[in-house]
């Protein structure tokens, strides 16, 4: 039975080669059949392409500020002398879709996946209406599988299945500022690709919360695309949302279909999961003869000159992979890369990444031999693609947005407030940004989470639940609804509770340690609460913990007001699932809005209020 599938397969594809190459000259690339190879006229190898993305995030519209910059190159200021990145304006759903239709053509077997993420932590323009009009765009893209990402779960399980199914929810036709299905009953259809999570079981039933996998078939020729969500989700994301779910591990769980593909005759797998590397700043030799530490730039290639953060999530991950799987593509840490790690068998492999919101797109090449059936891992190659706005935009793209747009218009626009300058969330030496100060004293000022008498006089805020920053407007510094959602997207609740002293340093303790001891997460504070940590032990420093000046005694208890997903332990602090008195207040963005005009004109106050020995 397999073998005749294998022969079937092997004259689909020699078919497909020979049906292309009546219309596709032989390239120097290797991405078309060459005339100069023997036997059928045609070579061996036939080069299927592999376009990914990841963490997309709802980004409809160009991304500004930060988040729509790549850096491409670095050069020295004439002034300080120092390096500087040199980068270009990328993303947007416009472009993109432009670049994937250029990059597909005259490609006669093409698959377009991504790493999860699509959507969640999204612009007003796509959280308006739940993300929907991110599906529908990125299915009109061609995308044919993505993995699950922990973002896909903001709004709960129910909800991802929705999202892969269709249906509209009876939301109040606005209520939370959001609305589905605007355009009239029925009209979400869901995505038209494949959602994967081969490692997200649920409790019930002891099966899959949606397919493992997908065989996808272009030019006569079948591809597995298996699809994993980091096992760590239910630390990063609001318990509600995953309740009766559980996360195994990404290579038990992808590594025990192998057979189940080989049976039906599949030889070429690839992984796309929500997990990724980081990377270390990059050595760049300046003009000047010297070699400086400066960001990675986009093309940033492992083997290179450079490596993957020895404490990357990734690399464990993939050392364990089958050697059957021949590329792994990655997300979640937003970083762009193409690196090779070596699988059980000590041969190379390779893992990219796209960076985010849509700036970027990988292209690789996995050559199918026709002898074998399988990819030719030592022939694989891969270019990074930048998501340029020099390209004419897809008009089915435009009008999606500007339809949106329309009907988001009387939400997005209304002006909170000012700013005098720009309020960003880049973090000092010892973690505290302007915009999480602000953040949190929004939030201790939100008077929905004051219950019997009670208070808040502390406030926390996750530093990744800060999404962008308030760039200050060119015309008077003005700040909309719009520019305050993009900060705060999440439509998190606000929530009160008692903590003690003893609690509170355990909770600061936790921004360093445990699940947090590789990746830190110092988290924002409020007006009046200061306190110092030490570099070297990684706790904080005894005695410094206080508010306003008085020193926190560890046997009182304190009202502290935070958001839903750090109540319920998020983020690896689990010192907030030991308060009591919780109280459910309003939403945070409804808070950060109200505060916006409460204090309007804004401008930063220094940062003191956590300091590093």
């Amino acid at each position: 039975m397999t073998r005749r599938l294998t022969q079937g397969l092997a004259a689909a594809a020699i078919a497909g080669a020979c049906a292309v190459s009546l219309a596709m000259p032989a390239t120097a690339s290797g991405h078309g059949p060459d005339s100069s190879g023997k036997g059928h006229g045609f070579d061996p190898t036939i080069p299927i392409q592999l376009l990914s993305y990841n963490d997309f995030h709802g980004n409809l519209e160009a991304p500004s500020g930060s988040g729509g910059r790549v850096v491409v190159d670095h050069k020295l200021d004439p002034t300080t002398g120092l390096p500087v990145d040199v980068t270009v304006d990328a993303g947007g759903a416009e472009y993109m879709s432009t670049h994937l239709k250029q990059l597909r053509k005259n490609k006669w077997s093409s698959f377009t996946v991504t790493a999860g993420d699509l959507i969640g932590a999204s612009p007003l323009l796509s959280a308006a209406f739940h993300d929907e009009k991110t599906i529908d765009a990125l299915s009109m893209m061609g995308t044919d599988a993505s993995a699950v990402g922990n973002h896909e779960f903001d709004e709960g399980s129910t909800e991802l299945l929705r999202m892969q199914k269709g249906g509209c929810l009876n939301d109040g036709d606005g209520a939370n500022n959001q609305n589905s299905c605007p355009d009239g009953a029925g009209t979400y259809k869901g995505a038209k690709f494949a959602y994967l999570d081969a490692n997200v079981i649920r409790e019930d039933t002891g099966k899959t919360l949606l397919p493992s996998y997908t065989v996808k078939w272009k030019g006569g020729i079948p591809v597995a695309f298996v699809g994993l969500t980091l096992k760590e989700t239910p630390d990063i994301v609001t318990a509600s949302g995953i309740k009766g779910l559980k996360f195994e591990d990404e290579v038990k769980s992808a590594n025990a279909l192998v057979p189940v593909l080989k049976r039906r005759g599949i030889n070429a797998m690839v992984i796309l999961i929500h997990q990724g590397g980081n990377l270390p700043k990059e050595d760049w030799k300046g003009p000047d003869g010297k070699t400086y530490q400066v960001n990675p730039s986009y093309n940033y290639v492992c083997g290179k000159g450079g490596a993957l953060a020895p404490d990357s999530p990734i690399i464990p991950i993939a050392k364990g992979l089958d050697p059957a799987y021949d590329a792994i593509v990655t997300g979640h840490t937003h970083q762009s890369y193409s690196c090779n790690i070596p699988d059980p068998k000590g041969q190379p492999r390779t893992v990219t990444s796209a960076s985010s919101f849509g700036r970027q797109i990988t292209e690789t090449t996995l050559p199918f031999s026709l002898r074998t059936l399988d990819i030719v891992r030592s022939k694989v190659t891969t270019r990074d693609v930048i998501v340029t706005r020099d390209v004419a935009k897809d008009p089915k793209m435009t009008s999606l947005i500007a339809s949106s747009q329309e009907k988001v218009a009387p939400i997005a626009n209304k002006v909170l407030g000012t700013i005098t300058t720009d309020v960003t969330k880049t973090q000092n030496a010892a973690g505290e940004s302007p915009l999480g100060d602000l953040i949190a004293d929004a939030q201790l000022a939100d008077p929905s989470t004051v219950t019997g008498g009670k208070t808040p006089q502390i406030a926390f805020m996750n530093p990744g639940g800060i999404r962008a920053d308030l760039p200050f407007a060119p015309d008077n510094g003005s700040v909309t609804f719009g520019d305050a959602f993009t900060v705060q997207p999440f439509n998190n609740y606000l929530v009160s509770l008692d903590l003690t002293g003893a609690d509170i340093y355990a909770l600061l303790n936790q921004q360093w340690n445990g699940t947090n001891a590789a990746s830190p997460k110092v988290l924002q504070i409020s007006k009046g609460f200061t306190y110092s940590w030490s570099a070297a032990t990684k706790q904080v420093v005894p005695g410094s913990v206080k508010l306003n000046g008085a020193a926190i005694d560890q046997a009182t208890s304190y009202r502290v007001v935070t958001n839903n997903f750090l109540q319920g332990g998020g983020d690896g602090f689990a010192a907030f699932t030991k308060g009591t008195g919780v109280y459910y207040g309003g939403l945070d963005i409804d808070g950060f809005a109200a505060y916006l005009q409460k204090v309007s004109p804004y401008t930063p106050a220094a940062l003191d209020r956590i300091t590093v020995q």
